[in-house]
């Protein structure tokens, strides 16, 4: 497994995503996952399914201390009197004293970014959350995060198909960590030739290099959904090969700005 060392904590930059997954299945699939080896979950006020992913995390056995445990705070809990209470709620779901991230889901116009970070950051400082960041934002938004204080990533929709190249570089100049959701561009990935043939030479799948592909690059983690025992041990097995130069820039080649998620009110070139 890849870790990264970020503002002081060790994360590792595979983890399991857990958006649609709900109900007994969502705990199955969280449960299993820790006992195959995960340490990394990410869940969301928006996916309704926190309290499903704390009930996995307990019958899973494994320590509280030894998961990154992420979550997100719905736009509708911007206001600064109610963001607070809503990470509240995301704990008592969770059935956890703290999370080890907090994410803003998605930009809000109509409410101050700077006001909704001022409430985050007092989140933090009360011990609710390790670290503080923020999720589909744009390289202003960001920038406008960052001078409130420290942002531990971004996390957006990132896959072959679709170049963060901006958000990377902005990564790098102002030391966050870049989190890819959607990493196998929601299936799409396994119909490309390119991502196959590669995977031949290594005996892996095309989703395999494309998730080695993501966390092969600095500062990037990726969190795929896997629900099946099978895909989420594919998932772990991408740790054992390693992706020539070549192989790289052949892979960033097949960007086709394919976006599969967004919202109107987001400018991503600003």
């Amino acid at each position: 497994m890849i870790h990264h060392d970020h503002q002081g904590t060790l994360v590792p930059a595979l983890g399991l995503g857990t958006w649609e997954m709900n109900g007994d299945a969502c705990v199955r699939a969280v449960e299993h996952a820790l006992t195959l080896g995960y340490r990394h979950l990410d869940t969301a006020q928006g996916y309704f399914n926190e309290a499903e992913v704390g009930l996995g995390l307990r019958r899973s056995g494994v320590p509280r201390d030894r998961v990154f445990v992420t979550t997100k705070v719905r736009p509708r809990f911007f206001a600064p009197d109610l963001l607070a209470g809503s990470v509240e709620a995301s704990l008592a779901a969770l059935a956890i004293d703290h999370v080890d991230l907090v994410l803003l889901h998605w930009p809000r116009t109509d409410v101050p970014l700077e006001d909704t970070l001022g409430a985050l950051h007092a989140v933090r400082e009360r011990g609710l959350t390790r670290h503080v960041g923020v999720s589909n934002f744009a390289p202003s938004w960001v920038a406008r995060s960052v001078a409130t204080g420290p942002i531990f990533t971004n996390q957006v929709e990132y896959h072959p198909f679709l170049s963060q190249d901006a958000l990377l570089r902005q990564a790098d100049e102002l030391d966050l960590l870049l989190t890819a959701y959607a990493p196998v561009a929601r299936g799409a990935v396994h119909d490309d030739p390119v991502l196959h043939a590669i995977g031949a030479a290594h005996g892996k799948s095309a989703a395999q290099v494309a998730l080695r592909w993501l966390v092969q690059q600095p500062r990037v983690m990726a969190i795929p959904k896997a629900a099946s025992p099978e895909h989420q041990r594919a998932n772990l097995e991408i740790f054992d090969f390693v992706l020539s130069d070549d192989e790289m820039a052949r892979i960033a080649a097949l960007d086709r700005d394919l976006r599969l998620v967004d919202d109107p009110e987001v400018d991503w070139e600003r």
